[in-house]
């Protein structure tokens, strides 16, 4: 019984608590995974039935198309960006 100290006794409790943690940390992120996985397929799942719904790519690039539009409308006016 002399090899059981209070030092091995805590190292011990500590590995043992560290476990927890790390497995109650994994189950979390991997039902965090899960829950994007469905919210994506979800949203994707959405968008094919509306044709309606423009994609967030073909915004964007609309977005840069007018902000370039109001640019060269600024610079063929004279205006000074």
């Amino acid at each position: 019984m002399a090899f059981i100290t209070p030092d091995f006794i805590a190292a011990a409790i500590a590995l043992t608590a560290l476990s927890i943690v790390s497995l109650v940390a994994l189950r979390g992120w991997r039902d965090w995974i899960q829950l994007k996985r469905e919210e994506l397929a979800a949203g994707h799942g959405a968008m094919a039935h509306d044709p309606h719904v423009p994609h967030a790519g073909s915004r964007i690039e609309i977005a840069d198309l007018k902000e370039r539009l109001r640019k060269l409308e600024a610079i063929a006016a004279g205006v000074d960006l």
